[in-house]
């Protein structure tokens, strides 16, 4: 015998399948009174960085199946590790992972600069594919200034800005760079990033620690100054009146101003991020010093401290890539610094440096260091989650991190924190059906979203016991076989783009009451 359970509005109500048992009397409905715990709220990203071949693709020329082999198993890693975040590099040096209108497909692809993969595929559009699959968030990753690398092998494309506009880039050492200075950059770069925005399905947009470039040093260990005199000359004929490091800074701060905003109101759920260098000046706090006495406020011109304290980016993620236990960089006092500094709420997520862990040609750590940084990030109230950098020692399981890491750091599914200073409004109930085969015993499951509000993801929780398991499912999937006999309640919610919970519609199973049979006679 079949029975349809339909939930709506809380209420379970009873139908039969058949002609004959439609003629039974039905059981009333049932009013259900369980509430299932709210969800793990934690962000577990992972840095996948395209730029020297370090994490996709593995190395230059694969082919197109073997290309979109590595991203499937880089997202079936992120799965099986329950993380539900890639931060995926897009645009390593004014070039693209992705068809740009704007700057040639990058040499780290296809093994030449400007050539496109071969049979075509768009690497971003399938990543963003496979990710809404499994319910995994697809941020993009950009350098804004950065135009050529050491590791570069191929000629440069005669459509590559470094070609079309030489009059926009200064040779830094061994690296090109657009300059931050000049307006027409600044322009140009924000423009490349807002096409993405508004052409691919992302999640979010981030940035790193290259704004002006690290410096370079001469023999006699001085820092060479990056030379943007043409630049200033031009701001200092205007009218402008600040010194040349303050100026400097307030390139960075303009860009990352305007790109927030510029992301903000063309698709307001896209989660703009910043992940700088870990200390925004040395001696903040006091016992923080920095190796070398690097300082990236006067060395980068980064004022890291003024983008959280305004508010122009939604996720913070500082490069926290020291040990617990060193002192002058000390990992929870940091992160603890940055807590304070957060005036806005915005979400901070740390960069840990997972690549440490089995590292023998650098520092090599052991993987429960990683795992200690996240324990001491998961008690850290106002620090709500982590970023791996990267994705390679997961997928090599390097010194044991991956097995540690589900067994000790996520050992259940979670869903991105909300981000309600963008959007607050919950989706509405959802619409949960259950078909019953007293036969075999196993329930289907099967739901359906409701009102305006749309969904990006499923939580699907069960009760076995007194005890609750949660499933966090992408927004394609309305079912869900019940194979497990003992679970006696259900519950189904829905979650927006901006990370807000419907309240749930929940069934009790052992008050599916099969309807009392007419006495039909002998």
């Amino acid at each position: 015998m079949n029975i349809k359970a339909t939930i709506l509005s809380g209420l379970l109500l009873l139908t039969i399948a058949s002609p004959v048992q439609s003629q039974e009397k039905q059981a009333k409905p049932i009013q259900t009174i369980d509430t299932p715990p709210p969800p793990t709220r934690e962000f577990r990203g992972v840095w996948v960085a395209s730029v020297a071949n370090i994490d996709f693709p593995s190395k230059r020329g694969l082919t197109t199946e073997q290309q979109k082999a590595e991203l499937i198993a880089i997202l079936d890693k992120a799965v099986q590790l329950k993380l539900n975040a890639i931060i995926f590099q897009i645009r390593p040096m004014a070039d693209a992972l992705y068809a740009s209108p704007y700057e040639p497909w990058s040499e780290f692809l296809t093994g030449k600069m400007g050539q496109p993969p071969l049979p075509y595929y768009d690497p971003l559009e399938f990543a963003i594919t496979e990710a809404r699959k499994r319910g995994i968030e697809l941020h993009v990753w950009f350098n804004p200034y950065r135009a050529s690398h050491i590791q570069s092998k191929s000629e440069v494309a005669p459509t590559h800005i470094t070609k079309t506009r030489p009059d926009l880039v200064r040779q830094y050492g061994k690296y090109m760079w657009l300059d931050p200075g000049e307006k027409e950059v600044q322009d140009y770069s924000l423009k490349v990033m807002m096409d993405v925005v508004k052409r691919y399905d992302i999640d979010g947009i981030t940035i790193d620690d290259y704004f002006y470039p690290y410096p370079e040093r001469n023999e006699k260990k001085q820092n060479i100054d990056f030379p943007d005199q043409t630049s200033y000359s031009k701001y200092l004929r205007s009218g402008g009146k600040l010194n040349r490091n303050d100026w400097r800074r307030e390139n960075i701060n303009t860009f990352v101003k305007n790109l927030y905003q510029g992301v903000k109101s063309a698709k307001p759920w896209v989660k703009v991020g910043i992940s700088p260098f870990g200390v925004w000046k040395p001696g903040y706090p006091k016992q923080i010093s920095n190796t070398g006495g690097f300082n990236p406020y006067e060395e980068i011109y980064a004022d890291s401290r003024k983008w959280l304290t305004e508010g122009w980016l939604d996720y913070f993620s500082p490069q926290l890539y020291w040990k617990i236990e060193q002192t002058a960089q000390s990992y929870p006092v940091l992160l603890n610094w940055w807590k304070s500094q957060n005036v806005k709420n915005r979400h901070l997520w740390a960069s840990v440096y997972t690549s440490r862990v089995g590292n023998q040609e650098r520092q090599n750590w052991n993987a429960n260091e990683i795992v200690y940084q996240i324990k001491s990030t998961q008690g850290i109230m106002g620090a709500s989650g982590n970023i791996h950098f990267s994705m390679k020692p997961l997928m090599e399981n390097r010194g044991g991190i991956s097995d540690l890491l589900s067994q000790k750091s996520y050992q259940n599914p979670a869903l991105v924190p909300a981000s309600p200073w963008l959007n607050n409004t919950p989706p509405s109930k959802p619409i949960l059906e259950i078909q019953k085969n007293t036969i075999s015993n196993i329930n289907q499951l099967t739901w359906k979203a409701t009102g305006k509000q749309p969904v990006s993801l499923w939580v699907l929780q069960t009760k076995t016991g007194n005890e609750w398991k949660t499933n966090i499912l992408p927004a394609n999937q309305n079912s869900f076989p019940l194979t497990d006999a003992q679970v006696n309640t259900v519950a189904i919610s829905g979650v927006t783009r901006y990370g807000i919970q419907s309240p749930s519609t929940v069934i009790q199973i052992n008050n599916l009451i099969p309807p009392t049979p007419l006495n039909k006679g002998g």
